[in-house]
């Protein structure tokens, strides 16, 4: 992409290094691709998905906030005019991609779902050429393509999967929210660090949450139940609560840290196409974990997402 007035300069990502970015995004998938497997544990005691999401920004707000508090306080200072983008970064960004994913898997198999959301990044390649008039190499649009089709492989809507209308309108929904949280990001970034945004994000978040949701009809009782690991680690149990601590942590904070921050080195279209790798990672954890099935298709379907991303950064 060439440079632009709304975005980070290319000059700026390339001096902090993308390989750097490359790195961030990749852990960061890889982090989300665990949390999907302990989410599923989570969710199959008992807790539904819109509490745990709940619970997850409410969890994330106070790690972060901490961390910014004891570290750099003065990255809070905001402006009147910034405080309504950031509501919208939160809410929209941060609260509503959860929130119509979980609505579109309600009525939709969870891999049509993520198949659907994952066109995100022909989103982010849409607005970036038709609203910023930036030039978007051809090779991009053949790599995020070449996704599409690795990722229908892996969930292969050829086999007669049943689709819900109000599903498949909701995971559209959900892929453009998605597609919003990165170019909200990616134009945040340029002002602001990663931390403090984030901080802001999941504070709207949260308030969001708390409106659709009262705290005081939160099911805590639900998570000081032990719950059992599932799959290969059946016979293990932990508090519900400590896997939502994993979820908050591991599953939120650090992941969430390493997306926004690698948005200060790599655009967002790249962004949104190495994030691809967590449906691949998500089967092999999957697998390793919960036993799932991985047919030899899924595996054919990895390796073309993997090929795509690798033609996506040969364009660089």
């Amino acid at each position: 992409m060439v440079d632009s007035p709304y975005l980070p300069t290319e000059s700026v990502r390339t001096a902090r290094g993308p390989a750097v970015g490359y790195l961030m995004v990749m852990g960061a998938a890889t982090l989300f691709a665990v949390n999907g497997t302990v989410s599923k544990v989570v969710l199959e005691s008992g807790v539904t998905s819109l509490r745990l999401t709940q619970a997850r920004c409410a969890g994330a707000l106070v790690g972060l906030g901490l961390l910014v508090l004891l570290t750099r306080p003065g990255s809070l200072r905001t402006t009147r005019r910034e405080l309504g983008f950031l509501a919208v970064f939160g809410v929209c960004g941060v609260a509503f991609v959860q929130l119509f994913y979980f609505a579109a898997i309600a009525r939709l198999e969870i891999g049509v779902s993520l198949l659907i959301q994952y066109t995100a990044p022909l989103f982010v390649a849409l607005w970036a050429r038709f609203v910023f008039k930036e030039h978007v190499r051809s090779r991009v649009w053949l790599a995020l393509a070449l996704a599409l089709v690795g990722l229908s492989v892996m969930v292969d809507v050829w086999g007669g999967v049943p689709l819900n209308t109000a599903g498949v309108v909701l995971s559209f929904i959900s892929a453009v929210t998605f597609a919003a949280y990165l170019l909200l990001a990616e134009h945040a970034v340029g002002r602001r660090d990663p931390v403090s945004l984030l901080v802001y994000g999941f504070f709207f978040a949260t308030l969001f949450w708390a409106v659709a949701q009262p705290w005081w009809s939160f099911p805590v009782d639900e998570l000081a139940e032990s719950v059992s690991l599932l799959g290969n680690l059946a016979e293990t149990t932990l508090p519900a609560w400590a896997l939502v601590l994993v979820i908050v942590v591991l599953g939120t904070i650090v992941p969430f840290i390493l997306m926004v921050g690698s948005l200060q080195h790599l655009p967002a279209t790249t962004v949104g196409m190495v994030a691809m790798l967590e449906p691949v990672l998500g089967a092999i954890v999957a697998y390793l974990w919960l036993d799932e099935t991985l047919a030899a298709q899924q595996l054919v379907g990895g390796a073309i997402v993997l090929a795509a991303i690798f033609l996506a950064q040969t364009s660089r």
